[in-house]
């Protein structure tokens, strides 16, 4: 039983059943779950431990660049809008600060296998703040052609040529912000930005040789039409990124104070929302790319759609990787980092995080030390949600234990899921129907200790 990964298949009446608050599973467990016992003693004992017997994971950088000078109403991240550009030349002092603090810990190995400046919007730095911050890192890592390095840019407020420093500066992979094309969208989220500007920046990062073009949209948002949509996945096709990421908008106004002027009466209904989410699979695969899973498209000669071909996808807080398992090193104000068999997150406001750096401190917020059951039910998870498959065998073999008598209580739920099509229990396997796979993280969530103790702590967003 083998359905090719990129197979999808859009049912409406399971979507409906089915369409529940549930996590991302960009890591397991979730941050939510993160606690304050884990601190700087705990990520200064892992860091230690990286290269002990001298196989350690490769390793991964995340920058986290809060700063904007605009805000984008529907925005959920950690971002300081301003227009005080001194404010960015104060944080990377103390970025240079951190890394001071991290680098002894380290130990020898330092190759990055990937590095990330996300947001915020990291070109709201200067260019000589860009170019101080990426010889920074060269100066504790080494930084080889081979990485993977990206860079999330607001097209809006690019200057001409800045891609082509940003190539120079070593970045191969950068994400385009778009949402939507639709004036009336633009207006509802504060955010006007012309197909022209986005097509700009599309061909000078080819003409710069990035080897990544990635658009982001959001469907859910404020004033959004199935026609309106179908007009900017018009445009987007024409710009024939290498990748697609579609997201859905979560409208948890409660946690994000941006989103309390998006009124919810401009909100597409969820019947609507379904509409524009079938309609965008519908035409970005007609047009050549696969679904990866969880939101995103990739063309087949990417290296996402190879690596899930080849059965190596990862799935980390950049969302999908075709880069092997890594440590991943956070710097920056909230950023989330993993050492080994942990997950840590820094301090969330600026003050915090100053604090911490001035008093010669790493600024570890929260974090956690993944427990042996932890890491089976992070196995089965990543497995669902990279490759839409578990091999048994493989989960026993690695996790030593019973698979079918561990999992019991998560096998039963599994059958019943299985009788409405979303997933087949074939012997050895358990595999995502194409049916289920917009689905998966309902799939997922079954194996999810935390919510199967119903120790909820966080407001998710919906499925679907």
């Amino acid at each position: 039983m083998h359905f090719p990964a990129s197979d999808l298949v859009i049912d409406p009446v399971l979507i409906r059943t089915y369409d529940t608050a549930g996590p991302r599973y960009t890591s397991y467990p979730t941050a939510d779950r993160f606690v304050e016992a884990f601190g700087e003693a705990d990520l200064r004992q892992w860091l230690a431990k990286r290269n002990l017997g001298g196989i350690g994971l490769p390793l991964s950088v995340y920058v986290h660049l809060p700063f904007c000078d605009t805000v984008c109403y529907y925005c959920a991240c950690n971002k300081i809008a301003t227009r005080d550009r001194g404010k960015s030349a104060k944080y990377i002092n103390y970025l240079e600060k951190e890394l001071a603090l991290v680098g002894p810990l380290l130990g020898a190995e330092r190759e990055l296998s990937r590095l990330h400046w996300g947001g915020g919007t990291p070109t709201f730095l200067s260019r000589q703040e860009m170019s101080f911050l990426a010889n920074l890192l060269r100066k504790h890592f080494t930084w080889t052609s081979q990485a993977e390095c990206s860079i999330e840019i607001d097209p809006r407020r690019l200057e001409a040529g800045t891609l082509a420093f940003l190539a120079g500066l070593g970045f191969n992979r950068v994400s385009l912000g778009v949402q939507d094309f639709d004036p009336a969208v633009q207006k509802a989220v504060n955010r006007i930005q012309s197909e022209e500007v986005t097509r700009k920046a599309a061909e000078e990062a080819r003409a710069s040789g990035f080897r990544s073009v990635n658009v982001d949209l959001i469907y859910g948002l404020p004033k959004q039409t199935l026609d309106g949509f179908n007009r900017t996945l018009d445009k987007v096709i024409a710009l024939a990124p290498d990748r697609v990421a579609l997201y859905a908008y979560a409208h948890l106004p409660k946690l994000f104070a941006p989103q309390r002027r998006i009124a919810e009466a401009d909100l597409p209904s969820a019947e609507s929302k379904l509409q524009i989410l079938s309609l965008a699979i519908g035409r970005l695969t007609r047009a050549g790319w696969l679904y990866i899973g969880m939101d995103h498209f990739a063309r087949p000669d990417d290296a996402l759609a190879v690596a899930q071909a080849q059965g190596r996808l990862q799935r980390d807080f950049q969302g999908y990787s075709a880069q092997p398992e890594s440590d991943t090193l956070g710097l920056g104000v909230s950023a989330i980092g993993r050492i080994g068999p942990t997950y840590y997150q820094s301090a969330k406001t600026l003050e915090e995080y100053y604090a911490a750096l001035d008093a010669e401190r790493l600024p570890v917020a929260r974090g956690i030390e993944l427990t042996p059951d932890d890491l089976a039910r992070r196995a089965v998870i990543q497995a669902l949600m990279c490759q839409f498959r578990v091999s048994i065998e493989s989960i026993e073999l690695a996790h030593l234990i019973d698979f079918r008598k561990y999992f019991a209580a998560e096998l039963a739920d599994l059958r019943r899921l299985s009788a409405d099509g979303l997933v087949e229990l074939d012997g050895d396997w358990i595999v995502v129907t194409p049916k289920g796979r917009l689905l998966v993280r309902v799939v997922s969530m079954v194996f999810d200790r935390y919510l199967r103790e119903r120790t909820a702590r966080a407001s998710y967003s919906k499925v679907i």
